[in-house]
């Protein structure tokens, strides 16, 4: 019998699994060194918070894995001989492979600061770092303070975790706003705005220069390298951005660039290994989208569309339409498309933004064709399903403003802004557009 190894029980390798099983009676198993089960690291932070236990974020009970034949391995790889079809763990044990799948997701980058591997310093992207957080700042007596560096999305989960235990946060962003190479600058401002208003010390436009240790190797303070200030802290959380965790990999005779260099059906250089999730880079980017993504969603769809491969049905990754939502504390974030921080030369932009201060909209369209590009929407939830067939069927941004109420998803009772915000377009655009009731069957008609 055929049989399936796949390294990493993230979400791309457990989907992989669950599919091939759906497919065929191969042998499966699944090797991880971080937990005995797959768990949605989405979760972690509400876990901290005390909103869940770690065992509510186990999306199957213990006895599906043995039900559907799914064999786990607990131990972490150290080499993956091709020639031989093989991996090796770092106990000298070995397990044979018809087929590898390699999806070990990402690790936090360092930069290499002095100090960066003391204790206390972590990232926020395993169940090793949840644990590391709990003893290190289980509350504001142990520790007085924290420090974050990078301002992406793990990192303001992690100054949230914090601030809900009631330890004071400071927040080094390298950028001269928060995440203002991924939003535009009104977006961006809404959320320096909003870390503010939830008294976190937000340092903009700033670098970590050391992480100083007191005499137990623990962490005790940084230094700001632009000013030299020191910080007194007994935390650091590393979230400037990730990297594919493939360390292992560096000795063999995979092609490796950033990731794991794959094609449009995710197949390496070498015949009968894939790689798929964060891990995975893509010889020529996909479209707009980068050739690694380190997104929950699309490393789900590199599973089933690997696991069809192998199964005997070859298929190509086709991602689709570019979307994604957070949360930045009590603002969410939806997106759709693109929308650049900074628009292209055939790009024009409407924002409208709530007197809240809480609540925007910004849509990017084609200046000459008006062609409906993407959206940024802040608190004002949409459906996917309405972007993506408005992407596909390249619809305008007038019809996207005649529909808003049928994209909208907020629940009974919110207070709904699609007239206020038409009437805004109308005026800034000398247009007419007349905003058109709600309606079920248009959102879904084929």
């Amino acid at each position: 019998m055929e049989h399936i190894v796949i390294i990493g029980n993230g979400i791309s390798g457990v989907t992989a699994a669950r599919h091939i099983r759906k497919n065929s009676d191969k042998e499966i198993t699944i090797v991880s060194a971080e937990t005995d089960y797959f768990f949605s690291r989405t979760a972690l932070m509400y876990v901290y918070m005390g909103h869940m236990k770690f065992e509510h974020t186990q999306p199957y009970e213990s006895w599906f894995w043995k039900k559907n034949r799914i064999n786990l391995k607990k131990g972490t790889v150290s080499k993956v001989h091709s020639n031989a079809n093989k991996i090796e763990f770092s106990n000298g044990e070995e397990l044979s492979f018809d087929k590898l799948i390699i999806a070990t997701g990402s690790k936090p980058n360092k930069f290499g600061w002095p100090g960066q591997d003391l204790n206390g310093v972590m990232g926020m992207y395993h169940k090793q770092d949840l644990e590391n957080l709990e003893k290190y700042a289980p509350n504001n007596q142990v520790c007085k303070r924290a420090v974050i560096v990078g301002g992406g999305l793990i990192g303001i989960e992690l100054a949230e975790m914090l601030h809900s235990r009631n330890i004071p946060v400071t927040f080094l962003v390298r950028e001269n706003s928060f995440w203002g190479n991924v939003l535009p600058k009104e977006e961006s401002a809404i959320i320096n705005k909003e870390i503010l208003d939830a008294h976190i010390d937000l340092r903009l436009g700033v670098n970590l220069k050391e992480i100083k240790a007191d005499k137990n190797g623990n962490v005790s303070s940084i230094i700001i390298a632009e000013t030299n200030e020191e910080i007194a802290c007994n935390v650091v959380g590393l979230t400037a951005g990730v990297t594919p965790n493939i360390d292992f990999l560096k000795n063999t005779d995979l092609e490796i660039g950033r990731g794991v260099k794959v094609n449009r059906f995710l197949e390496t250089n070498i015949k009968n290994i894939y790689a798929i999730g964060d891990c995975a880079e893509q010889h020529e980017a996909i479209g707009q989208r980068r050739p690694i993504e380190a997104v929950w969603y699309t490393g789900r769809m590199m599973g089933e569309t690997v696991a069809q491969t192998i199964c005997g049905n070859k298929i190509e990754y086709k991602p689709g339409h570019w979307f994604n939502s957070a949360k930045f504390i009590d603002i969410e974030y939806q997106t759709y498309g693109w929308v650049w921080a900074e628009p292209k030369e055939n790009e024009a932009r409407f924002y409208w933004e709530h007197q809240s201060g809480k609540k925007c909209i910004h849509i990017n369209y084609d200046k000459n064709t008006s062609e409906f590009i993407g959206i940024n929407t802040f608190g004002i939830r949409m459906r996917h399903e309405f972007f993506d067939k408005a992407l596909t069927e390249k619809k305008s941004v007038q019809y996207i403003l005649e529909h808003l109420a049928d994209a909208n998803f907020d629940p009974e009772f919110y207070k709904l802004h699609e007239p206020e915000i038409v009437a805004k377009f109308n005026i800034e655009n000398n247009t007419n557009i007349q905003l058109k009731k709600k309606s079920w069957a248009r959102i879904f008609s084929a």
